[in-house]
């Protein structure tokens, strides 16, 4: 095992969160008066060569009571010389000298809420700098809203390295327990076991080779602590024969100064739960072996929180404490797979900074995609699959035409996936051969059954917890009363779906591929569903508000964050569209219709797709690691002039093209699109779309709620008679969408959103008046 990196050497990490003050205090004003304006100037660089920065968070999102500090002075000034207050304590002696006139350290202590920390240096120059953060408590919240209820804690059952379980704090809601620092090896087997004794090295432990050539022993420090009500894990080579006790200024010696950080996969019972487990496992050799360290919450893995916004929040404050354990590393990449893809991308781009690069496969842009076009799909599933005489009337070819899928399966397999927006345990839905039932209200086996929700049964229970991707993020979306329980008592998520005015099978009309009656008849009985996602014969209206917020939480991925900037490699990995499979490519290509669409071009999204069937091309693909290792190498070593997007797209390597590659892994460089067989990677992997894009909505998939316009004759290809102009009128009496026009509510993202307790960025209390 290798080394592919030199190990880090004291370069300033590119995403350290950064905060510089200028000079204040009295004897500052003697120097608004200079003799001269050599003297002025000198006088003013003196003043800003004295600051302090926040290296562990971004100021108003300190945890956990403390957070590390970066004091620079003028060059030349001893520790001695100055004087570092966090409001009343002295906390000078915290401070190490990393250079001449810079110090670090971990300052404790802080209170909850506003703190003020102050600098001055005792030389008699008298220039005071003073810099305020905000802390929070390590259980959290700082932006994700009120703590979803009800909230199991599995913190107990979390497994060690070793066997054992964390010892957990009893009766407490944050699921809190005291940090674990274990230590494992690998073996020359070629698995991780758990090292009992650090100072007794088993005869089975391999070794790894640094690009020095110097041989290390390939041991793992695992720290297991807990953060934002989730379980937090941190992993990295340790020497236990060389290194101390890690902190920011005495890193281990083996670890190449750059972080992973790992997101699950999944969504599906995504809610109330804190996890027993990790979708993305901290022990990774692919990268531990490299050198790198990994991290990751239990709350990062969809599976247990299908919440990006919470997803942001327990990264901003894993990262954090990661920082104040081991420094700021050079640079931070994010890699998922299926859920974890996209949520790797979501915060990257909803909160910028905290990763500088995106390794991902198999995702999608973000877990409505799949819910909305799912619900879209099921709609049509439950007519086509339905009793009706107009929908026996479609041929399998024609169903796939209106739903834009590769065949009537893979429609209903994508249909089944609306049951994450479905609250009603036991409901039925039409079933195809080769695909399993439909399967909503899906609950981890943790919470009890009778604080789930249920409308059904001779006790219903409407105060019960919903299992929707909505809920699971109701402090985004808004609640109201629900209209279904007869007590009025109870609540739920506000809703974004919305299909009025969409023309389902429209592309097909056009293409003549369906007759006119088939397209008013198909319009006429789609219908649509209710709060409970009932369906009902009249079409669906989505709540604007919700939709608003769910643009600017980047619930709904943007593409205009913190994405325009960095680096993104997307590898399909799973890429079959005539069965069962729900990883549509046309979601990869929705994301890169939003990168355009938010910043012009997607030239920073390098897209592979394919390879053998037994091992697809993915993140665990040795050729896209080095691929993606060296343009990010690339980026950190640029010193050059510009913004970092313009550093992201000139250090591309020249493997980092758009392409797809053969079963034999042989590569066919061609730039990716959405397709069927208009291209060489199109004819071996050819890509479908949905019902959406069929009835005339844009690739991104990003419109919630379309603008609406009056039916005219000249949008159309084919011909209506009166009598059926009539009839499309009356199915849509208040237009058709207007899909040239950004969608009803769409709008900007805002970076680092909240919605509460903080107020930067806050853009909704959940618990105002609906």
């Amino acid at each position: 095992m290798r080394f592919p990196l030199a190990a880090l050497a004291g370069r300033a990490a590119s995403a350290s969160f950064t905060i510089l003050l200028a000079a204040t205090g009295a004897s500052a004003l003697a120097l608004t008066a200079p003799a001269s304006a050599a003297s002025a100037a000198s006088a003013a660089a003196e003043r800003d060569s004295v600051s302090l920065q926040v290296l562990s968070s971004k100021p108003e999102y300190v945890s956990g009571g403390s957070a590390l500090i970066k004091a620079t002075l003028p060059p030349g000034i001893a520790k001695q010389g100055f004087t570092i207050m966090a409001g009343r304590n002295d906390v000078t002696s915290a401070f190490t000298a990393v250079g001449d006139g810079e110090y670090i350290g971990l300052v404790k202590g802080l209170t909850e809420g506003a703190n003020t920390i102050v600098l001055t240096p005792s030389t008699g120059r008298g220039l005071t700098t003073s810099l305020t953060v905000t802390n929070y408590p390590i259980s959290g919240p700082m932006f994700s809203g009120p703590p979803i209820q009800p909230f199991i804690c599995q913190t107990g059952s979390l497994s060690l390295p070793d066997g054992s379980k964390l010892q957990t704090t009893p009766n407490d809601p944050n699921c809190s327990a005291a940090t674990n620092v274990q230590f494992v090896y690998r073996s020359t087997k070629g698995s991780f076991v758990a090292l009992r004794d650090p100072k007794s090295l088993p005869a089975d432990l391999a070794m790894i080779t640094k690009p020095s050539g110097e041989k290390v022993p390939y041991i793992v420090r695992v720290e297991t602590t807990t953060i934002d009500r989730g379980v937090s894990q941190m992993t990295m080579l340790f020497d236990p024969s060389r290194d101390a006790e890690p902190s920011p200024t005495a890193r281990p010696r083996n670890w190449n100064g750059r972080l992973v950080y790992g997101h699950g996969t999944g969504c599906v019972g995504g809610w109330y739960i804190s996890g027993a487990g990790f979708g993305y496992s901290p022990l990774n050799d692919t990268w531990l072996s490299r050198g790198y360290a990994v991290a990751t919450n239990t709350l990062n893995h969809p599976t247990n929180s299908c919440n990006p916004v919470v997803a942001g929040e327990v990264t901003s404050m894993t990262k954090e404490y990661f920082i104040k354990r081991y420094g700021v590393p050079a640079y931070t990449m994010t890699v998922g797979t299926s859920g974890g893809a996209y949520t790797s991308l979501q915060v990257a781009d909803a909160f910028p900074g905290l990763f500088d690069g995106v390794f991902i496969d198999a995702t999608f842009p973000d877990a409505l995609a799949i819910a909305m076009s799912g619900m879209d799909a099921h709609l049509l599933s439950n007519y086509f699959l339905g009793a009706s005489a107009s929908a026996a009337s479609f041929t399998p070819a024609q169903q796939a035409a209106v739903s834009g899928y590769a065949n009537t399966m893979a429609l209903v397999a994508n249909g089944n996936q609306m049951g994450r927006t479905d609250p009603v345990p036991g409901r039925l839905a039409p079933t195809y051969p080769g695909i399993a039932n439909y399967n909503p209200a899906v609950f981890n086996a943790a919470v009890p059954a009778s604080l789930r929700y249920n409308p059904n049964g001779p006790t219903p229970n409407f105060a019960g917890a919903r299992p929707t991707v909505f809920d699971e993020n109701v402090n985004v979306y808004g609640r109201a009363k629900n209209p279904l329980d007869p007590s009025q008592s109870s609540t739920y998520a506000l809703r974004p779906f919305d299909n009025a005015g969409v023309q389902y099978g429209l592309a097909a009309l056009n293409a003549g591929r369906i007759t006119t009656t088939q397209f008013l008849d198909l319009n006429e009985s789609v219908g649509g569903f209710d709060t409970d996602a009932n369906p009902v014969p009249t079409r669906s209206i989505g709540n604007t508000s919700a939709m608003r917020r769910v643009y600017q939480a980047g619930v709904m991925l943007s593409g205009g964050g913190g994405l325009a900037s960095l680096p993104i490699m997307d590898t399909t990995a799973i890429y079959g569209e005539n069965n069962s499979n729900y990883h549509m490519q046309w979601e990869h290509f929705a994301v890169r219709a939003r990168l355009v669409e938010a910043n012009g071009n997607a030239d920073n999204q390098v897209m592979w797709r394919g390879g053998p069937v037994s091992a697809p091309v993915s993140t665990g693909t040795p050729l896209a690691i080095a691929t993606f290792e060296q343009w990010m190498e690339k980026i950190l070593a640029d010193t050059g002039p510009g913004s970092a997007r313009d550093k992201v797209l000139r250090d591309k390597p020249s493997a980092a093209v758009d392409g797809c590659f053969d079963a034999s892994m042989r590569f066919i460089p061609e730039t990716q699109t959405l397709g069927v067989n208009n291209s060489t990677c199109n004819t071996m992997f050819p890509s479908y779309s949905n019902a959406r894009i069929q009835a005339g909505g844009p690739l991104a998939a990003n419109v919630f709620k379309c603008e609406l316009k009056a039916i005219s004759a000249a949008d159309y290809q084919v011909a209506f008679t009166p009598a059926e102009m009539a009839r499309l009128r009356r199915i849509f009496p208040s237009g058709t969408c207007d899909w040239s026009k950004p969608g009803v509510s769409q709008t900007r993202l805002v970076p680092w959103p909240s919605v509460g307790p903080s107020p930067v960025h806050q853009i909704f209390d959940v618990n105002a008046v609906q």
